[in-house]
C-alpha cells in the first residue's frame, strides 16, 4: 500500500514515466523528479511554462490565495511570470455561496496583483467531496535565454529564504491549535494563522531570477529537495546547520513535535541555486524588497551530501515522508464548509 503523500521517487519512475503517452518535439523538458513545471516550446524565442497542483487540506480562508500560489509559484521558480490560470473548484455540499464568492475574490486579487488571468476551469458542489478541494493548473512565457532549471554546477552557492518550516508550523497552527496553546500564547496562534500568506515564492523568484542559474520552491519534504536538484545535477552538497535562519515561533512549534527543520513542508520557500559571485547580491536584493534570506551551503564536485552540525558531519537527511500529512490527518478541526 503505498504512504500518504506525494508518490516517492521510485515510484514516479517505475510506474508513472513509463506511461506519458506519444513523444512530443514541442516537450523541452517533460515529468521527472525535481522538476515541478512542464517547458514547451512556444515560439523561436520562447518556451511555455506549465505546472499544475492540487489544491487541498488547507485552511479555509487560505483556500483562495493557494489556488493562485500553489502552482504559479512552480511556474516563477522555471523563471516565468504566472500568465493563465485553469482553476477545477470543488465544495462540499453546504457550501455557501458567499464562501464561492470570497474563494474567487482572493483568486482574483491575487492575479491582478501579477498580471494573470483565470481562462477556464469547473467549479461545483458534490456530495463525495469532504471539503474544498480542488486544481489549479498555471502557464507562463520565458525567453529562451531566461529560462532558469533547478540543476546546479560545483561552487554554486545555495540560498535559501527565510520560511523554512513555515508551512508546517501554520498548519499545525490550523489544525492542532488546541494542543499548541501549551506553547504558544494565543497571539503567537493568530500570528501564525495569518502567516500563511508568504507561503509562496512567486514574489521571491521573480525577485530572484536574475540572479539565480536555477530555483526550487521546497514543498512537501522541504529542504529535502536538495538531493533532487543534487540527483539531476551530478553534484553534492554541503549545508551548515549555524546558517539555518528559523522564525522563532516555528522553532517553537517544530521543538514542541520533535522535528528537525530539514523535511518538514515549506511550501513559500525558496531555494536559489547562486554563482558565488551572486550571492550576496540576491540576498541584498530580496532584503531590500521585504524577504529575508541567508545562504545555507553550497554545491561541490564530489557526490557526498554533507549536514554540518555542531561541528560534526551526518549525512544529510532523506526525505522519508513528511510530518504535515500525519498533521493533517489527525487534525482538531477539519477546514469547515
Amino acid at each position: 500500500m503505498l504512504p500518504s503523500g506525494k508518490l516517492r521517487n521510485d515510484v514516479l519512475r517505475e510506474v508513472i514515466f513509463p506511461n506519458l503517452g506519444v513523444e512530443d518535439a514541442k516537450v523541452i523538458y517533460g515529468p521527472r523528479a525535481g522538476f515541478d513545471s512542464a517547458v514547451l516550446e512556444y515560439d523561436e524565442e520562447n518556451y511555455l511554462v506549465v505546472a499544475t497542483d492540487p489544491v487541498i487540506g488547507v485552511p479555509k480562508e487560505a483556500f483562495g490565495f493557494f489556488a493562485y500560489h500553489f502552482a504559479a509559484s512552480d511556474v516563477a521558480v522555471f523563471g516565468a511570470e504566472p500568465r493563465w490560470l485553469v482553476l477545477n473548484l470543488l465544495f462540499p455540499e453546504g457550501t455557501s455561496e458567499e464562501y464561492v464568492r470570497e474563494v474567487m475574490t482572493d483568486v482574483n486579487e491575487e492575479c491582478l496583483k501579477y498580471g494573470g488571468s483565470v481562462i477556464g476551469g469547473h467549479t461545483g458542489v458534490y456530495p463525495s467531496i469532504p471539503e474544498p478541494m480542488g486544481t489549479s493548473a498555471v502557464a507562463g512565457i520565458v525567453r529562451k535565454d531566461k529560462l532558469r532549471l533547478p540543476i546546479a554546477r560545483p561552487g554554486d552557492r545555495i540560498v535559501v529564504t527565510a520560511k523554512v518550516g513555515l508551512e508546517f508550523a501554520v498548519s499545525a497552527a490550523y489544525f492542532r491549535g488546541r494542543e499548541l496553546l501549551g506553547v504558544l500564547t494565543k497571539k503567537e496562534l493568530m500570528r501564525l494563522k495569518r502567516s500563511f500568506y508568504f507561503e509562496t515564492v512567486v514574489p521571491d523568484a521573480l525577485i530572484a531570477r536574475p540572479f539565480a542559474r536555477g530555483m526550487h520552491d521546497a514543498t512537501e519534504g522541504g529542504l529535502t529537495a536538495l538531493h533532487e536538484i543534487a540527483d539531476n545535477s551530478g553534484v553534492g552538497f554541503r549545508v551548515y546547520a549555524d546558517k539555518l535562519h528559523l522564525d522563532p515561533l516555528v522553532k517553537k512549534v517544530l521543538d514542541f513535535y520533535g522535528l528537525e527543520p530539514w523535511s518538514v513542508s515549506s511550501t513559500g520557500t525558496l531555494i536559489a541555486i547562486v554563482p558565488p559571485e551572486k550571492s550576496d547580491v540576491l540576498i541584498t536584493e530580496l532584503l531590500k524588497n521585504g524577504i529575508l534570506a541567508f545562504e545555507l551551503g553550497g554545491f561541490t564536485e564530489d557526490k557526498e551530501r554533507v549536514l554540518i552540525e555542531n561541528g560534526d558531519e551526518r549525512p544529510f537527511p532523506e526525505f522519508k515522508g513528511d510530518p504535515y500529512v500525519e498533521l493533517y490527518g489527525k487534525q482538531e478541526d477539519k477546514p469547515g464548509k
